[in-house]
């Protein structure tokens, strides 16, 4: 089957406004209102924020990555991929559009897994834009490697009561519920004894002890929590999905995410390449334009040569998924996931290099990109770990040579070919 990332002419109309609408309308809310993102909006924000979120929506563009039953459009992993290597290009674009990061994950799995009076109560919030949600995994001795999770949740009578502590819960300083996953059945393996709960916020016994901010963010910015659960008591229904679930939820979670991170990525590193190019073509120095210099040559080819692979690897994840093979996809996303981090921080490096020290101050967006890149390297699992799963995946689509030498070893092939062509031929 022929790969293909067409789409439609009325499409292209789409992303053509999409491009346009970010550029001159968005993008100026990252001065008037920096790191305000996913603050509740007051007063002054809404009058500018809501009237934007209205133009999407008479675009047909609110929340593409959901299907028409939940108010989006349908438009698939392709579609979604090119709208969202646009809204990447500013932080605010995906809260504008109803597609920002953890809440889109979050009502992904709410859609699937929940019961209707879960989405009843949680969904219609998260997709009006009006609420925030926190997806409350990590701990702070096991990381994101569910096998040594202590969060533990046991049934009491029509409750169940949770205990442990969860770190880098993004957001839960704002949210408005929390997505926590915790060892129901701590006797069998964790793909079979992790279950997930909602927790709307101020429940009793949820306590945030402290909230940390990655370099670079402004101080009123929501954050990175550490979350103490003690003894935090909910009913019956809060569990999300069946117990046991917990694992498969989080993996179904952490894979569109990872995609959808990846998506974002392609535009933050195009707008560090536009940059970089519109400053080596206006800075004279030393006798000559900066994009007169082969060092600075070298820095944009490489940087292109980064990105268009990477943005292919993204483009056939999102096609596999389209064409139903979400498990040959795997291999795809976790190749994503490892390359936004990587492209992101080598284009940012050199982006910053061409700008000198300027790159290097709060006047432009390049360090920021290249944070970006370095907190995709541990956000959603690190790197190094998607390495090992990538390889472990790729290995088990081979088998080992016979015998003592290489299959392609000149002699072992010789003898291969005098079995079959012996007769026909004088060796």
């Amino acid at each position: 089957m022929s790969w293909d990332f067409s789409t439609e002419p009325e499409f292209e109309e789409k992303l053509e406004w999409i491009r346009g609408f970010v550029r001159d309308e968005v993008e100026p809310l990252e001065v008037l209102f920096p790191g305000c993102e996913f603050l509740p909006l007051n007063d002054e924000r809404r009058r500018i924020v809501d009237p934007l979120k209205q133009q999407v929506r008479d675009n047909g563009l609110w929340a593409p990555h959901l299907g028409p039953e939940l108010g989006g459009q349908g438009f698939g992993a392709v579609k979604l991929t090119l709208i969202n290597e646009i809204l990447g290009r500013s932080p605010w674009a995906p809260i504008v559009f109803g597609t920002q990061a953890p809440d889109t994950g979050n009502a992904e799995i709410i859609a699937r897994f929940g019961t209707q009076a879960q989405k009843d109560r949680y969904l219609a919030g998260l997709l009006s834009g009006e609420i925030f949600s926190c997806f409350s995994m990590t701990e702070p001795q096991g990381g994101a490697d569910p096998r040594v999770f202590t969060t533990r949740a046991v049934r009491d009578g029509d409750e169940w009561v949770i205990t442990g502590r969860k770190y880098f819960s993004s957001n839960a300083s704002v949210a408005s519920f929390f997505i926590v996953v915790a060892i129901t059945d701590p006797d069998v393996p964790v793909h079979t004894g992790a279950s997930t709960f909602l927790i709307p916020a101020g429940t009793e016994g949820l306590v945030l002890e402290a909230n940390h901010h990655l370099v670079g963010a402004d101080s009123h910015e929501p954050g990175h929590s550490l979350v103490h659960y003690n003894d935090v008591r909910v009913p019956a229904d809060a569990l999300l999905g069946e117990p046991g679930q917990g694992f498969l939820i989080l993996q179904t979670r952490l894979a569109g995410g990872r995609l959808h991170h990846a998506m974002r990525s392609i535009g933050m590193a195009q707008r560090a390449v536009e940059m970089m190019s519109r400053r080596a073509k206006s800075r004279f120095t030393q006798g000559s334009l900066l994009a007169d210099k082969q060092m600075v040559q070298e820095f944009v080819a490489d940087s292109y040569t980064e990105l268009i692979p990477f943005r292919l690897t993204v483009l056939h994840a999102a096609w596999l998924i389209d064409n139903g093979d979400e498990r040959a996809a795997r291999a795809e996303i976790a190749a994503c996931k490892i390359l936004a981090s990587q492209v992101l921080k080598s284009i940012a490096l050199r982006a910053i290099q061409v700008h000198g020290a300027l790159g290097l101050t709060d006047q432009l967006p390049l360090v920021n990109v290249l944070l970006g890149g370095i907190a995709l390297g541990l956000a959603d699992g690190p790197t190094e770990a998607h390495k090992v799963n990538l390889a472990r995946m790729l290995l088990k689509g081979y088998e080992a040579d016979d015998g003592d030498w290489p299959s392609e070893m000149l002699d072992v092939r010789r003898a291969a070919a005098r079995a079959k062509y012996g007769e026909l031929v004088d060796f």
